[in-house]
């Protein structure tokens, strides 16, 4: 799986995790120059509280639109610093 934002592969990995319909990519398979911490913070009532990062390619922002779970629900521990996307990211 790739995901991909502006034209450019932000991340890739043959080990994702698929919860409901989203990928969640591995830590280690993004391309971390492209992410930025951003201070957005949601709850999942069964995944916990959800951290963000805005994607930065060729100088623009796609704010928030990579998300977390630095510290997940046990329902949830599989996907723990596993990020997934949304907001215009290509992931196929």
């Amino acid at each position: 799986m790739k995901a991909s934002w502006n034209g450019t592969v932000i991340a890739e990995s043959d080990a994702t995790i698929e919860i409901e319909g989203n990928h969640y990519f591995p830590p280690d398979s993004l391309k971390r120059e492209f992410f930025q911490k951003n201070d957005l913070h949601t709850t999942c009532p069964w995944k916990g509280q959800a951290s963000y990062y805005d994607v930065v390619v060729d100088g623009e922002t796609n704010e928030a639109s990579a998300w977390y779970y630095p510290a997940p629900s046990d329902a949830a521990k599989e996907i723990k610093g596993y990020v997934a996307f949304w907001r215009g990211v290509e992931v196929g």
